[in-house]
């Protein structure tokens, strides 16, 4: 593990951070919180006199500047479209994307909020209808930088790596389950045909979706890319089979009001879960030199963990055999 001192962000002290947020002309008032990231490093900044500023630099080399323009322009596109999204700051030559001390930033406007409630049918009709307008606008053109959700990258990629990090004696189980994991996937895939892609936020949790006074506001589109429709959507359902058919009524419902929803795309849900499953613990595996991470996720390498995260995926395994989720239109 790389020490702290080692580490790229070890370089982004205090200072560079309130140098880094002037030199777009802004005056800091010296105050800053870090907030919670561990991609990027995102800070709340003081302002002299004005509304605190959201501070966001970059993890070096994770994206190229055409990728991270094609995010803003993305922003800027739905914002124009008086979507409830969080564009970065435009300074007066319109640029979105600052460098300072060889830190890649783009500043935001603070949102104030909570998650919303997804038990809460009348939230999931709003956030059904806000999905509809995103992915109306997201439709329109696709990204030519930005990457493509597939299971190449988030499934093959995502074991060959966790294969170097597991525990010798889990080796054999999860090597042989994830390969199994993945041929399946790939024979789904391959049965179902083509999939439309569109530009979607790409990761629709609720932490990422701030709800106040019954209004949302999407925030953070760092992992925007090219997937289909539903990637935006599984991830606002939970339960067992009959509450998810309801929570997905409500959201389409609203949805639908604004872009056609392919109901063939259900098909594709636990595919995309277990995507998402395997990337998720890669991920970890691959910034584990970053020292925030050994103390975020303590427990990643234990022996506990990786047994239970085998028995995740043996449970995805068995629902990937299961009828797929349907409702009627």
């Amino acid at each position: 593990m790389q020490s702290l001192q080692d580490h790229p962000f070890s370089q982004l002290t205090p200072d560079i951070i309130m140098d880094a947020v002037e030199s777009q002309g802004l005056l800091s008032d010296g105050r800053f919180i870090a907030l919670n990231s561990y991609e990027n490093r995102v800070y709340q900044v003081g302002i002299d006199q004005e509304t605190p500023i959201i501070a966001k630099f970059y993890r070096p080399e994770r994206w190229s500047d055409a990728q991270i323009l094609e995010d803003h322009e993305f922003s800027w596109q739905l914002s124009d479209k008086e979507l409830p999204v969080v564009p970065p700051w435009r300074n007066s030559q319109g640029e979105t994307l600052f460098e300072y001390n060889d830190f890649r930033f783009a500043l935001y406007e603070r949102k104030g909020g909570h998650a919303p409630e997804l038990s809460n049918l009348d939230h999931l009709y709003v956030l059904g209808r806000l999905l509809g307008r995103i992915h109306s606008v997201g439709a329109i053109q696709a990204f030519q930088q930005r990457p493509t959700l597939d299971l190449e990258s988030f499934g093959w990629a995502s074991f060959k790596l966790v294969c170097e990090h597991i525990p010798a004696s889990l080796h054999t189980a999860y090597s042989s389950l994830g390969r199994d994991i993945l041929d399946l996937m790939r024979y789904k895939l391959d049965s179902y045909g083509h999939v439309d892609l569109i530009r979607v936020h790409g990761d629709c949790h609720t932490g990422n979706i701030l709800w106040r006074d019954d209004h949302a506001h999407f925030v953070d589109l760092d992992d925007t890319r090219m997937a289909p429709a539903i990637q935006d959507l599984w991830m606002l359902l939970s339960g067992d089979q009959n509450e998810q058919k309801r929570q997905l009524q409500e959201l389409l419902e609203g949805y639908n009001e604004f872009y056609d929803f392919d109901l063939r795309q259900l098909q594709l849900i636990e595919i995309y879960r277990t995507l998402r499953i395997m990337q998720h613990v890669a991920w970890i595996a691959k910034r584990w030199s970053d020292p925030a991470f050994p103390i975020a996720f303590s427990w990643f390498n234990s022996e506990r963990f990786w047994s239970e995260h085998i028995l995740t995926l043996r449970e995805q395994f068995a629902a990937l055999h299961e009828p797929s989720l349907t409702i009627y239109p």
